[in-house]
């Protein structure tokens, strides 16, 4: 699942999590969908910036050569 795939997902989570119908029961697992999906969104967030870091850093050694 791609980052922008992922913001839909979280998307649709806090659209039913808004329902005031929605069961307690059923709202803690949609809620504990969306903490997942946040920490998957964390997750590629933080491997994007380490390839961009070592991107910088391989640029920086090829600069200093």
């Amino acid at each position: 699942m791609t980052l922008e795939e992922t913001f839909e997902k979280i998307d649709e989570v806090m659209e039913k999590l808004s329902d005031d119908e929605l069961p307690l029961e059923e709202s803690f697992a949609v809620y504990k969908e969306g903490m997942e999906l946040l920490d998957k969104c964390q997750k590629i967030i933080d491997d994007v910036d380490r390839k961009v870091n070592e991107l910088a850093a391989a640029d920086g050694r090829q600069s200093e050569e």
